[in-house]
């Protein structure tokens, strides 16, 4: 443990900070794989009201990553890179399906 009364801050500041940046990867990463799931049904199940779902978790999970990436949780081109993962994604299934 510090003893130093700056140092003794930093610790509680940067243990603060690793908790919110935690919880936003763990939402980022929970949304991403609810999208999947919800992605592989409708690629089973192609209905329209799948892809309402489908369209509902895509829009969440890209609002969360660019939260986190405004936060500067995430960095940006990761953010980037994850969104495009969903995206593509969601266009595999729809050129399998058409």
């Amino acid at each position: 443990m510090a003893n130093i009364k700056s140092s003794i801050k930093r610790i509680q500041i940067a243990e603060r900070n690793r908790l919110r940046n935690k919880s936003y990867k763990t939402a980022v990463k929970t949304l991403m794989k609810k999208y999947f799931d919800a992605v592989q049904t409708y690629s089973t199940e192609p209905t329209p009201e799948q892809l309402t779902v489908v369209q509902e978790r895509l829009s969440v999970a890209y609002s969360k990553i660019d939260k986190a990436v405004k936060r500067g949780v995430l960095h940006r081109n990761t953010g980037a890179r994850k969104k495009s993962r969903l995206a593509r994604a969601l266009k595999a299934e729809a050129t399998q399906t058409a």
